[in-house]
């Protein structure tokens, strides 16, 4: 489009300044002639009053060099002879024929003739005693065409600065009116290749702005919706793994037989359905420009927290379990949205249900510093024999990767990336009660905080907390989900 815009414009210029330019040098041309020709008019006539005086031909060679031209050889006089036989009197170079001569002085009109290496004007001119003299100046082809080459010059040049100024002032226009198309096209294939993060500055003429702007509303739209797809279909997925650990604990209650252990194999079935639909949602988490959240996004951890171990205190009521929760008693805002932490929190108290014997007491803890929240979530249990294969299940991307029955490397993936959002990190360590003890640190700065946490964990390979606390590598036991 860019340059079928400039060829246009070089085309259409270059057909105006040949219009005008064509004309203008011929125009340039003629007035040459004319001018030439008028000079020569008046050299002739410088003559005519001599004529009238007298026919001598030594007063007339006189007056003949006394011209311009007639010193230069250019200026000729011929008189008719005064007698019928006698010779015509010629004063200077004749160059022009003798018809041409006679034809002149027999019409009486002034005439311009080619003669070798120019023209030659032909003046009629009358005597005293009544005849016709031709007074004749020779103009060279030089003096004809005097001016005219350097006009050509000019006028070329002007042609070629007009449509260069063309080309360039086109080529503005097409790069203004290209460069926002093909940042729309760029963007538009971006998107079709799974980038939603991508948009298109609102730039370049009016209508092309009106396209982006419309693009950029459109990839807000599907963004939307698919964020809205997938939170939909994880958070119901999250919601039937509550009730179903609090199933498969009562059908591992119903003794040997047939009938139960079909049960505990459906309920085993259903699990790995819901957590293959939980690992679908989360892989197709829609690539956007950052995890970044507007002013008053979020939510109250405390609030959260208080709400889900409202729920699975019941249960662990019914399995008597010892439960001990503390710092939640005043408000902490941290940057997640109330399902995503309500998901991570159902994880761990999920895994702490399964992989605990019945009557092991657990505990959740909430520290608030400057700049984090530390979630402690610890059990009484028997540990983990290798955290490193722990967080390694728990890595995105490694699902299906088991070590122990049941564990499907979901539970803590889901936690980590609660705590990676916001610039913290997971680790897996013995907790006062003798068991394991699972730390998430979320960080509470912004965004450009939260980028320079991830760079730092990237550039050295380990992960800190809040403050440079370190994770404690003790010894583990134990086998929760992961």
């Amino acid at each position: 489009m860019r340059w079928a815009l400039v060829k246009v414009c070089l085309a259409v210029t270059a057909m105006v300044v040949i219009a005008f330019a064509v004309p203008l040098g011929l125009v340039v041309k003629e007035m040459a002639r004319d001018r030439a020709f008028s000079d020569a008019e008046r050299q002739a006539a410088t003559i005519g009053p001599t004529l009238t005086i007298t026919t001598d031909r030594e007063e007339l060679t006189r007056a003949v060099l006394s011209t311009e031209p007639g010193g230069r050889g250019r200026l000729a006089v011929h008189v008719p002879a005064a007698e019928p036989d006698g010779a015509r009197l010629e004063i200077g170079t004749r160059r022009a024929t003798r018809e041409d001569l006679e034809t002149v002085s027999t019409s009486g009109r002034a005439s311009i003739t080619e003669v070798p290496g120019g023209s030659a004007l032909l003046q009629p001119t009358a005597l005293g005693s009544g005849g016709i003299a031709v007074v004749e100046v020779f103009v060279p082809e030089g003096e004809v065409s005097n001016g005219v080459g350097t006009a050509w010059l000019v006028l070329a040049g002007v042609g070629v600065a007009l449509i260069a100024g063309s080309v360039a002032v086109a080529d503005r226009l097409g790069i203004r009116m290209v460069e926002p198309a093909q940042r729309l096209a760029g963007a538009a294939q971006d998107l079709g290749e799974g980038r939603l993060g991508t948009r298109v500055p609102e730039e370049g003429p009016t209508e092309l702005r009106s396209a982006a702007v419309a693009f950029n509303s459109m990839a807000d739209q599907v963004v939307q919706l698919l964020a809205n797809e997938r939170e939909l279909a994880a958070d119901l997925s999250h919601r039937l793994r509550t009730p179903l650990t609090v199933l498969r604990l009562n059908a591992a209650s119903l003794g040997e037989g047939p009938a139960a252990e079909q049960t505990r194999a459906a309920v085993e079935q259903l699990e790995h359905e819901v957590d293959a639909i939980i690992r679908t949602a989360r892989e197709q988490r829609p690539q956007t420009q950052g995890g970044q959240m507007g002013p008053g996004a979020g939510c109250d951890a405390s609030e959260v927290i208080r709400e889900r171990m409202g729920f699975w205190s019941a249960l662990a009521e019914d399995e008597g379990r010892t439960v001990r929760l503390a710092g939640v008693d005043r408000t902490v805002r941290i940057p997640v949205a109330r399902p995503e932490l309500a998901a991570a929190l159902d994880a761990l108290l999920g895994n702490v249900f399964r992989h605990t014997p019945e009557g092991t007491a657990f505990a959740v803890d909430v520290h608030h510093s400057g700049d984090a929240v530390l979630v402690l979530v610890s059990d009484a249990g028997p540990g983990i024999p290798d955290p490193e294969s722990a967080l390694a299940r728990g890595a995105s991307g490694r699902s299906g990767v088991r070590d122990t029955v049941g564990s499907t490397g979901l539970g803590l993936d889901i936690v980590r990336r609660v705590a990676e959002s916001t610039g913290g990190d997971l680790r897996i360590g013995r907790s006062v009660l003798g068991g394991t003890e699972v730390r998430i640190w979320i960080g509470l700065g912004g965004p450009a905080e939260r980028a320079r946490r991830g760079h730092r964990v990237g550039r050295r390979g380990g992960r800190r907390g809040p403050r440079g606390v370190r994770g404690r590598n003790t010894e583990f036991r134990g086998a929760p989900d992961l």
